[in-house]
């Protein structure tokens, strides 16, 4: 069946809020146009991801395979997304693909050396990180001076969050200057006044979802702030990062950095 034939007959059979999920899914995994420079900047790197392993990087910005070699980075050993882990185990980004599995937070990534990384990775991630100012730089602090930095961020347009506002550069500035940390709920009453429950069918419900946000410094599934593409390249000019290429998808903010160096 060629696509244009599929979308009839999905419009014909479904409803419309299975129709706007298929939708926006189908346009989160088309190939990024700027694929190619992406390509050339991170082949044969060996690399850092932080909250991966990542579907999008396999799909809709395919860099994993470019990689020499990629170790990866979460919270705890149980989380929401990728279940059982353990620390020293075995961070699956491909079939017959695997690196180290660090267990730290992504702003205090204890046991990793200064420069040890030649690139890190990271997509959907630090929207669930309370600190990201603190966190970009622990990042930096890691890669080689003159190494990349990928950066993947929603685009609130296309999900839950798009009845919020984008968080303000100075709300940032404040969270980094308090030293902000994982067990904050600032944010908590304008998530559940604006969520949109209809496009988060994980959520299971108001009163699931809220009971999930309460508990965050667990289970870590709060959007904290929500970003646009000037703020992402604020933040990173902020880090001392050189911004080398933004591009915008549908679903998806895309950050290409050199750290200092």
């Amino acid at each position: 069946m060629n696509p244009a034939t599929l979308r009839s007959t999905l419009r014909r059979h479904l409803p419309a809020p299975a129709l706007a999920a298929w939708h926006r899914a189908r346009l989160r995994w088309e190939r990024l146009p700027g694929y190619p420079a992406y390509r050339d900047a991170l082949s044969g790197l060996h690399g850092l991801e932080v909250g991966g392993p990542s579907a999008l990087f396999r799909e809709k910005l395919p860099v994993y395979p470019l990689l020499a070699a990629l170790d990866g980075v979460n919270f705890a050993e149980a989380t929401m997304w990728e279940g059982r882990i353990a620390e020293g185990g075995r961070f699956e980004f491909l079939s017959g693909r695997s690196g180290r599995q660090f267990i730290a937070e992504a702003s205090e990534l204890r046991g990793i050396a200064d420069g040890a990384y030649g690139c890190l990775l990271s997509s959907n991630c630090l929207e669930h990180v309370a600190n990201p100012l603190t966190a970009l730089r622990e990042w930096v602090r890691v890669v080689r001076p003159g190494g990349l930095l990928l950066l993947v961020l929603p685009n609130p347009a296309s999900n839950f969050d798009h009845r919020r506002p984008v968080t303000t550069f100075e709300h940032l500035l404040a969270d980094e200057a308090a030293g902000t940390g994982e067990d904050d709920l600032t944010h908590l009453p304008e998530i559940l006044a604006l969520h949109d429950l209809d496009r988060d069918p994980w959520a299971g419900g108001r009163e699931a979802f809220e009971r999930r946000s309460r508990d965050n410094l667990r289970h870590r599934g709060l959007h904290h702030h929500v970003f646009d593409a000037a703020l992402m390249a604020r933040m990173a000019r902020h880090v001392g990062l050189t911004v080398l290429r933004q591009d915008a998808s549908a679903t998806d903010f895309f950050l290409l950095a050199r750290t200092p160096g």
